[in-house]
């Protein structure tokens, strides 16, 4: 139990090492997806191709900014809150 929770502990600062990294080179990956390539990664994922593919997707896709971003309405006629970070991967394959 105690290996288990220092593994987690460990797990959960590397991902803040290297979220903290991305912040700073300015990858525009937030925390969950960066934790899916890491993880992708750790299962013998080439990094290289994950970069690779990481580029090829953040160019594909549009921007995400709230002032290139219409709203959405919703059904009382109110504009609903962009989200603050968008994943490159769609929500239905994270977890709940």
């Amino acid at each position: 139990m105690e290996m288990e929770a220092a593994a987690a502990k460990q797990a959960k600062e590397s991902l803040e090492l290297a979220f903290q990294m991305s912040q700073i080179l300015d990858t525009g990956l937030d925390r969950h997806t960066l934790s899916l390539l890491m993880a992708l990664c750790d299962r013998g994922a080439n990094p290289e191709a994950l970069a690779a593919l990481v580029r090829e997707l953040s160019c594909a896709a549009p921007p995400t900014t709230a002032a290139a971003a219409p709203a959405s309405s919703v059904s009382n006629g109110t504009a609903a809150p962009a989200p603050a970070t968008a994943s490159l991967f769609p929500s239905a394959l994270r977890r709940p």
